[in-house]
């Protein structure tokens, strides 16, 4: 039996390891950002819970770790250009963002009995946001949308300011609030901020043009960087997260967003030190105070109607300055709502120098807990509309060579594969070679008989191809992970588009199978998920199924072309159903993108409608072509998912799921220490 709390530090790393990492897995089934987890975990294992584990010198030390970790990155991620460019929206929304909700927080406060320096702290702490949502935003391609790029602009003024009047308090606390203490704490303090943002970028830069560039030496610099300016803020009379604030800011231009430099911060932050930090935050919570102290409820719920109030008036103010639409300002509502990065360690930071007791920090964490919930939701909901509503522009396939790889594992779907891969190919590409792919998984000393297998299986390919006048070229990979050697040899290949079988065999949670599916979610290039039942030259009829927004998809030109390229080649006639959506909308991509096969455009209300009217008229003959999406992107939702499931077990015999390419990597700034869901929808905004 073990001794509660547990001492042993090997035990006491095991468990937060185990929650670290189920955690995120559980948030995500929950459709939940991940932030939230650990925090919730620390709420359970907690002194104030099931006394677990204690709140000691190693949590609080890794958490503290974590904590200057998560103000470092945030300082790092902040849009600075993007601050530029619109900086007189964004200066004006940062400031309304933060002073609405402070003024209502520090009022609240006041009236509640809290001193004056507390609820200057707690209006700070509710003005301050992050953004949680900003990935959802990349992936619903509207980051360029002047609302969105208003919002991520502000949010360097509201961090700055919160941080601040932290700043000026911390100080306060530790002295007189005489002229005396405001010189020396004002001197201090730019005395401070002229060694990090001056020195530190100068310092920087040398190092990065003369010392040779390795990860280790790399990574080390900047952690020197990190609590060396900690260090300095402490000396000024300034809690440490000011330093890791204003050093994130000095190598904000000196280290690449997408580079392995920042992969690496986020990496071993994300990882390690900012759970422990969200773990300890969540042992600070008390729930039997909500129970015995009813006027803990209060005020939470004073604080939640702070920022949810001063957060909504503020978009709302700007759209009517600035002329946004109501789905705009309710998408920068979303954003500028969630209360995590600043909002965590300011609360940390009050408790810890005793301005902010149990039943505050109990009241705040429930305030991070729903904003965390309620902001991405908005942003995915009033994203997606804002989305569809936007000017239709569509995207030009990108230029370069066609490469088209074939992941082989069952030599029975390898001549069917081939055949519908050569469709695909464009005229200007045909001196362009397939590439057939296996892939056999590190196991001990069954490698070299995988190999052997997978060889043999290339060697029927190859003598398949040159039948039919096909170029290929061969690609064996030997990696732990199926999926993992897949998504290298795309890039290592330059692959634009993977051409992949399935059985129709579904799995639990999973659309088609974890390497599959995987591969789908890893890469960006054209994906076609294959179940062919019959020859495809007896094909009659290619039925094309696009669901709502998927005009805006970046591969959809793309996309159609090849579509209509596959029912030309075959000589067959081409029936779409469009469902939830104007057909009128395509009409003009239908008329303007070649080949024309004859071509029956439907309008089809509701996903019901399509399953029960249109799909039991499937025939064996018919070729029928999913339009889909990755999860979480423009035109994705749960129906899409539904559809194969529904055509395997109606014995529909051939078709493909095609997933367009995407543009561009998702932008995951503002998400920093956690996972966010790709999905907030409920199921029956699907129908």
């Amino acid at each position: 039996m073990f001794e509660l709390p547990i001492q042993d530090p090997v035990k006491i790393f095991a468990l937060t390891m185990l929650i670290f990492f189920f955690t995120p897995l559980l948030m995500n089934r929950l459709r939940i950002p991940g932030i939230i987890g650990p925090i919730i975990a620390g709420i359970i294992i907690g002194p104030n819970g099931l006394n677990i584990l204690e709140r000691d010198q190693t949590i609080v030390l890794l958490g503290t770790v974590g904590l200057l970790f998560i103000i470092f990155i945030a300082g790092l991620e902040l849009d600075i250009d993007g601050f530029k460019k619109y900086r007189h929206r964004s200066l004006l929304f940062g400031t309304f963002s933060f002073i609405i909700p402070f003024i209502l927080g520090m009022t609240f406060c006041l009236l509640l009995g809290y001193s004056i320096m507390a609820s200057i702290l707690i209006g700070s702490i509710v003005g301050s946001h992050t953004l949680l949502g900003y990935p959802i935003a990349s992936r619903l391609g509207i980051t360029k949308n002047k609302a969105v790029t208003t919002a991520v602009g502000g949010t360097l003024v509201t961090d700055t300011m919160a941080l601040l009047v932290l700043a000026v308090i911390t100080g306060a606390m530790s002295g007189e609030l005489s002229p005396g203490f405001w010189i020396s704490l004002s001197t201090s303090l730019v005395i401070f901020v002229m060694i990090v943002l001056v020195g530190i970028p100068i310092i920087s830069r040398w190092f990065f043009r003369n010392v040779n560039s390795e990860g280790i030496k790399d990574f080390t610099f900047v952690m020197v960087v990190l609590f060396v300016a900690g260090f300095l803020a402490v000396v000024a009379g300034l809690e440490p997260i000011i330093g890791a604030f204003l050093a994130g800011l000095a190598l904000n231009r000196l280290i690449l967003d997408y580079g392995p430099l920042m992969n690496r911060i986020r990496f071993f932050g994300n990882a390690l030190f900012i759970p422990f930090f969200l773990l300890s935050v969540g042992m600070l919570m008390d729930v039997s105070v909500l129970i015995s102290e009813p006027s803990t409820i209060f005020v939470t719920l004073l604080i939640l109607l702070a920022v949810f109030v001063g957060k909504g008036l503020a978009p709302y103010i700007i759209g009517k300055i600035y002329g946004y639409s109501n789905t705009e300002v309710k998408v920068m509502f979303g954003l500028t709502i969630p209360q995590a990065a600043a909002t965590l360690a300011a609360t940390l930071v009050g408790y810890n120098v005793g301005l902010l007791d149990t039943s505050t920090v109990n009241a705040v964490i429930i305030m991070i807990l729903l904003s965390c919930i309620i902001g991405p939701s908005f942003v995915d909901k009033f994203g997606r509309e804002l989305a569809l509503s936007e000017d239709d522009e569509p995207h030009k396939s990108k230029e370069g060579p066609e490469r088209i790889m074939i992941p082989l594992s069952d030599p029975n779907t390898m001549e069917s594969l081939l055949d519908l891969s050569s469709m695909l190919k464009e005229e200007n590409s045909q001196d362009q070679p397939l590439y057939p792919l296996t892939v056999v998984q590190k196991e001990g000393r069954g490698v070299e008989i995988g190999v052997a297998k997978a060889e043999k299986m290339l060697g029927h390919a190859v003598i398949y191809a040159s039948g039919a006048d096909m170029p290929v070229r061969l690609l064996t990979r030997v990696d732990l992970n199926v999926s993992d050697g897949i998504t290298r040899a795309v890039v290592e290949e330059r692959i634009n588009i993977i051409v992949a079988g399935w059985d129709a065999q579904m799995t639990n949670r999973q659309l088609f199978g974890s390497v599959i599916d995987r591969v789908i979610d890893r890469t960006n290039q054209t994906v076609l998920v294959s179940k062919i039942g019959h020859p495809l030259n007896t094909t009659k009829r290619l039925v094309l199924v696009i669901s709502q927004g998927a005009h805006r998809k970046p591969g959809f030109i793309d996309a159609l072309g090849k579509i209509k390229k596959i029912s030309t080649k075959l000589n067959c006639s081409l029936l779409i159903f469009v469902v939830k959506d104007r057909t009128d909308k395509y009409v003009s991509y239908i008329k303007e993108i070649k080949p024309t096969p004859p071509t029956t455009l439907i309008q089809v209300d509701t996903w019901e409608t399509l399953f029960n009217k249109y799909v039991p008229k499937i025939t064996p003959d018919d070729l029928v072509v999913i339009l889909s999406a990755r999860k979480g992107t423009i035109a994705w939702n749960y129906q899409l998912e539904n559809l194969p499931g529904k055509l395997a077990s109606a014995n529909c015999e051939s078709f493909i799921v095609y997933y367009p390419a995407e543009e561009e990597e998702v932008d995951i700034r503002g998400s920093r220490g956690t996972d966010i869901p790709k999905d907030f929808l409920f199921r029956k905004q699907d129908s």
